[in-house]
């Protein structure tokens, strides 16, 4: 019998006196018990697990992913777990069974020997619990590598190559991550392998520490030498993989202390040769000590392994930074130059910025700004280069609150999103709320409100995103036709949503609150009628989802039956990355309505971060700005990556939970090789419906992460790369606590040097470092339907040229709020009303920049601010109107004479209107001052400001003389 030990005689093989004491049996008996119960336990609660993932995976039509994830790290853990069981199993056993016959105990001896009879009775457990557990352990860490296992098993070529070893790119992606684990593994089980084997020799006589004579018994020498054969070979790959591993490598001294990646002079020069050199010395040792195993001898090996050490410290760590301190530093810009050349291509290859097209900018009007243009020219071109919007998403989210919330059971986020809808053949920009389910407002608050009544939220909420009614507050759309926003019937229930994350089921003997119209009990009801979730009509599926969700009563409610289904992972993000658990999620889902159906559109990435070259950045670094939280973040936000993809476009029905993926990215060698490991998740770009395209737009989270790379990688050339005045910084929002960085926005804009027709763009700035002058303009085309989409402009200003940055800006804005028509204005809403800073918009405009930004006021006792003014600013003037019209009016002069109406009856009549507006608005102040209204008192002068505006526009225009009648 394996591990078997020789009688030794003597004490008391009978006579109760030597026999150990006995444990209590009703003790025993309780401990199985109680261990047999909490296996079963564990069992039934994985088990349970399982079971619901897999109907969860059924419901959603995706089984195939679950499969393919199951099978994958079920083998893995299978084979690597088995492997390493075994292997140190095997040699375990080979090193008892090398064991040396007993000879006179020496003190050391008997000792051990003591150890060597209390094991007996339990060897086989021991060598059992030992392999077990470090096959458990082994296989878990293999299994959590499927997605390098899968990336390998289905890689696809770049076609583009390394430019140190001439590698396509997907070697370095794809295959060395995975080859690096194998040698890791290996490592594991040679050592794991290697001190078992040392401990079962010692314990049974084969290696002795204190003992005279020979320390080490042949068969002992033979089977520790083979082992550290192994061991150095491994080493040797691992010298061998480490070469190229420096392409993929990040830090260092000098310029890549800034955080470029790859090669440096001292790693061409010093660290690759000596990987060279040192895998050679290793294979060398290796074979001394397999030599051994014959010679039975360490001299040869130990002179090996200890001038394979020397090496290392010689040629592997002293010699390159001696290289760097007296050939590198002192040339370093020459030096580096060429291998940072390299670095700046593949980052900007990496991140999709190669064909970014640059501009040079003079950022500041030639022309004197004292006055605005007589002409009205500036004016008419300030309307063809961009479409403001004033209302601003992250502003205006408390009026849908109070204005359309209708319950304490809804609620809209904190930052609502922005969607285009036609208004008159044209797209237009919509600010989009949906009135989601709020559980902390259900109003009676049981388990049977929580999950059976209070399902889902109802409908979509959508306002102009460029206009507001006369009191400031949102102009909202409607379902009718002719309105902003979706038209027709479609279906408004969303039981999938952004802040919907409770469980609920549904379709049984419960009726559901429809839409709650916040009295008690007021409202109407549904019964689900979709095929979204998993049937609980089946009592052993209700079980499994009572244990895995820890609620008994899914099981015991008589309200749950037949006909009845759960809804669970019921935010888009959350659904979207478990049917494609490869991508990275973006952080902020937008809803958009399409086909008679509420959609989230969620942009999903594929990274890297191992492209050859390529400077890495962390996702949540890169994509904070003012409005990240919780909700906005991108899934994977501690993710370090340098290659990064929007390759999928995927959709999420918000009342039946249908995700579907659509191919964005037709080039993408990561999506392709996930294609393949996954066949059938993802539809063809062609099968996006035409409806749904004009909805898609460049994702935000892509833009600010190509956005943070440019602050370093706008140059292009290596002499350039990090000198002064070529780093850049985001600027942080001017309305936002300091140290938050300016979001981007969405634009309709018109850049110079583009397209002659405005385009829909995502727009961003950029800073000096250090600095409050503008250093750039960045816009990249966001219209899914454009040839150019993707196309990534970046206007470049001279450092000298003296264009102000948002902080200046926001510095002249404030200064004009609190100039008397402002501040009377303000003033009129209370004397603690306080002032809200909306998006400051950057437009370039005739050599210069013009900004726009809606400013709102909050009132005491109001629930919501209101849009009071909008500030525009252009070169040194600054102005500060009721409206965006009547701002840039002021601050660019009139449209042209010629766009203007003509002189007669029509001025006249719009003089009239006007000054009726003008009587009719300071006869609703002099009401609401009367009734201490200050809302309606605000409101009101916004109005007479605007009729007094209108009567000077019509009075100059009656004024202009007219060309005398012609005859017949």
């Amino acid at each position: 019998m394996v591990f078997q030990m020789p009688d030794r005689g003597g004490a008391g093989a009978a006579g109760h006196s030597s026999r150990p004491g006995r444990h209590s049996r009703t003790a025993v008996a309780l401990i199985v018990v109680l261990g047999v119960l909490a296996v079963l336990m564990t069992g039934l609660v994985t088990l349970s697990g399982l079971w619901t993932d897999l109907l969860w995976y059924r419901s959603v039509h995706y089984s195939s992913v679950f499969s393919t994830m199951t099978r994958t790290k079920a083998a893995l853990f299978a084979g690597f777990g088995l492997l390493m069981a075994l292997g140190v199993g095997l040699n375990m056993y080979l090193a008892f069974r090398m064991r040396p016959p007993l000879s006179a105990m020496s003190s050391e001896e008997q000792s051990l020997d003591r150890y060597r009879m209390g094991l007996a009775p339990y060897r086989m457990w021991v060598l059992a619990g030992i392999c077990g557990a470090l096959g458990v352990i082994a296989g878990g860490a293999a299994a959590a590598q499927w997605r390098s296992w899968l990336l390998m098993a289905h890689s696809t070529p770049f076609h583009t190559k390394d430019p140190q070893f001439h590698k396509d790119v997907s070697f370095y992606t794809f295959q060395l991550p995975c080859y690096r684990f194998l040698v890791g593994f290996g490592f594991a089980l040679v050592v794991l392998s290697l001190l078992a084997a040392v401990t079962v020799h010692y314990l049974y006589g084969g290696v002795r520490f204190t003992s005279p004579g020979a320390r080490v018994t042949g068969a002992a020498t033979a089977h520790l030498a083979i082992l550290l054969g192994l061991f150095v070979s491994l080493k040797a790959a691992a010298y061998w993989l480490d070469r190229y591993a420096l392409a993929v490598r990040s830090g260092g001294s000098g310029r890549a202390a800034r955080g470029w990646t790859g090669l440096r002079y001292v790693d061409a020069n010093a660290y690759l040769p000596a990987k060279t050199i040192l895998c050679f010395i290793a294979v060398i040792c290796a074979l001394l000590f397999f030599a051994t195993a014959w010679r039975r001898t360490w001299t040869l090996p130990a002179v090996g392994f200890g001038l394979m050490v020397l090496s290392a410290i010689l040629i592997g760590g002293l010699y390159p930074a001696v290289m760097q301190k007296f050939q590198v530093l002192p040339h370093e810009s020459a030096k580096e130059a060429p291998y940072v050349q390299k670095n700046l291509d593949a980052t900007r290859a990496a991140y999709g910025l190669a064909d970014t097209e640059v501009t040079q900018y003079p950022g500041v009007d030639a022309a004197p700004t004292a006055v605005p243009a007589a002409d009205g020219s500036l004016r008419k071109e300030a309307g063809d280069a961009a479409s403001p919007t004033v209302l601003d998403p992250k502003v205006v989210s408390p009026a849908f609150q109070k204005l359309q919330r209708g319950s304490s059971a809804y609620e809209f986020p904190s930052t609502l999103d922005v969607d285009r809808y036609q208004d008159g053949g044209t797209a237009k920009d919509t600010v989009v709320g949906v009135r989601e389910l709020n559980s902390d407002g259900i109003p009676h608050g049981d388990w049977t409100d929580d999950h059976l009544v209070y399902t889902h939220g109802y409908g979509v909420v959508t306002a102009d995103g460029s206009a507001t009614s006369s009191d400031g507050t949102p102009l909202f759309g409607g379902r009718d036709p002719g309105t902003l926003g979706p038209s027709g019937d479609y279906q408004q229930r969303i039981y999938f949503g952004e802040q919907t994350r409770q469980y609920a089921i549904v379709g049984g003997g419960t009726p559901e609150m429809d839409y709650a119209d916040g009295t008690r009990g007021g409202g109407t009801t549904t019964t689900y009628q979709g095929k979204g979730g998993v049937s609980l009509s089946n009592p052993l599926t209700r079980a499994a989802y009572a244990i895995s969700l820890g609620e008994p009563r899914i099981l015991s409610s008589g309200d749950i039956g037949k006909g009845s289904r759960i809804l669970y992972n019921r935010t888009p993000k959350e659904r979207v990355a478990a049917v494609a658990p490869w991508l990275t999620i973006d952080g902020d889902p937008y809803p958009t309505v399409v086909g008679g159906k509420v959609l989230w559109v969620v942009d999903g990435y594929t990274t890297s971060d191992d492209y050859p070259y390529a400077s890495r950045t962390h996702l949540g670094d890169a994509t904070a700005d003012s409005l990240t939280d919780g909700r906005r973040q991108v899934l994977t936000d501690q993710n370090e990556v340098n290659y990064i993809r929007n390759s999928v476009k995927a959709t999420v029905d918000a009342y039946d939970g249908t995700v579907t993926l659509y191919q964005w990215d037709e080039q993408d060698p990561v999506l392709k090789t996930w294609m393949k490991a996954f066949p059938h998740t993802v539809e063809p770009k062609a099968d996006i419906p035409a409806g749904l395209l004009p909805h898609l737009r460049y994702p935000q989270d892509l833009f600010k992460v190509q956005r943070s790379m440019l602050t370093t990688y706008h140059v292009t050339q290596a002499a350039d790369f990090g000198a002064s005045g070529q780093v850049w910084d985001v600027p942080d929002d001017p309305a936002a606590k300091a140290g938050k960085a300016v979001p981007p926005y969405y634009l309709d804009l018109r850049m110079p040097e583009g397209p002659s027709a405005k385009t829909y763009s995502l727009t961003s700035t950029f800073t000096p470092a250090k600095g409050e002058s503008m250093s750039a303009f960045m816009a990249v085309d966001a219209d899914p339907t454009s040839r150019d989409y993707g196309t990534i402009r970046l206007l470049r200003i001279s450092a000298g040229a003296g264009a102000d940055g948002p902080a200046a800006v926001q510095s002249a804005i404030d200064a004009a709020g609190r100039s008397a028509p402002a501040a009377d204005q303000l003033k009129s809403l209370g004397a603690n009303a306080t002032v809200v800073h909306g998006n400051l918009l950057t437009i370039p405009l005739d050599r210069g920049l013009l900004y726009v930004e809606p400013v709102y006021a909050r009132a005491p006792e109001a629930d919501y601010p209101q849009l009071v003014s909008v500030a525009a600013v252009y070169g040194d003037r600054t102005s500060y109107r009721p409206t965006l019209d009547q701002a840039l009016d002021d601050l660019l002069g009139p449209a042209a004479a010629k766009d203007a109406a003509p002189p007669g009856k029509d001025p006249d009549a719009a003089l009239d209107k006007a000054l009726d507006d003008a009587q009719q608005a300071y006869a609703d102040r002099q009401a609401a001052e009367r009734k201490g209204d200050r809302a309606a008192y605000a409101a009101a002068q916004r109005r007479l400001d605007a009729a007094l505006d209108a009567a000077r526009t019509a009075e100059k225009a009656t004024a202009t003389p007219q060309a005398p009648a012609g005859k017949g």
